[in-house]
């Protein structure tokens, strides 16, 4: 499997990435794991697991449910019970570690947890945004889909992408077992269209690690600034 994601990641992902600025793959890791890695994220949504996805506000966080409709948990792989999601992370990370620092000029060092969401169904779907609008770190969005016998003009659920510049849009149908990686900032706007059925998808955010660090120090800034004047206010 090694050989062929050091194939795929030559010959396929760094170009497409480069020149185009996303990619998909169909038939990423097989029947067989897919159906496993469908079995955990259903179990957790069985028991109650999900939440409303949020959206980012400059001090909290908050639910719009018309502008985004997922319901999400964050999970960590093995250490959240969920075998078969750790080998989807760890094949994630073995393919973009083989890209190496020939996508674009970043240094990928980490990622993010695994963002597992669901969309109800009843026209529910997410407007168009940009992962990373901000400089957070965020580089390289990875989402692979888990539903089998989607028909997009029945079930919709397309994820639209506009690139930035460009007069066409590009359209993801949420299949099983394929995996979609693009650009993470404002390169690629981005919405998933209303959904009618139950959807499944499962997001990994890499980071660039001197934009992460960048992000990290001006947050612990903000955070002490903030804290400053709130103590002042007090005195």
């Amino acid at each position: 499997m090694l050989s062929d994601l050091e194939k795929l990641a030559r010959e396929s992902i760094v170009p497409h990435l480069n020149e185009h600025g996303y990619y998909y793959i169909d038939n990423f890791l097989g029947t067989v794991i897919g159906d496993c890695i469908f079995e955990e994220v259903r179990n957790l949504h069985f028991v109650g697991e999900f939440h409303d996805g949020q959206l980012a506000g400059r001090r909290t966080s908050y639910s719009k449910r018309h502008l985004r409709g997922d319901q999400i948990v964050w999970i960590r792989g093995i250490k959240d019970n969920c075998n078969a999601m750790e080998f989807l992370l760890s094949s994630l990370d073995k393919l973009i570690m083989l890209c190496g620092e020939k996508l674009g000029h970043y240094s990928i060092k980490n990622r993010s947890q695994a963002m597992v969401a669901c969309y109800p169904g009843h026209g529910t779907g997410y407007v168009r945004h940009v992962d990373n609008p901000t400089g957070d770190g965020r580089c390289v969005t990875c989402i692979y889909y888990l539903n089998k016998n989607w028909d997009a003009k029945v079930d919709g659920g397309i994820l639209r992408i506009a690139p930035e510049g460009k007069s066409y849009v590009v359209d993801v149908e949420p299949i099983f077992d394929r995996l979609l990686l693009f650009w993470s900032d404002r390169r690629n706007p981005h919405e998933v269209q209303p959904t009618y059925s139950v959807r499944y998808a499962i997001t990994v955010w890499y980071f660039d690690a001197e934009e992460r660090a960048e992000a990290r120090t001006r947050y612990r800034n903000r955070a002490a600034s903030e804290e400053a004047t709130t103590f002042s206010s007090r005195q």
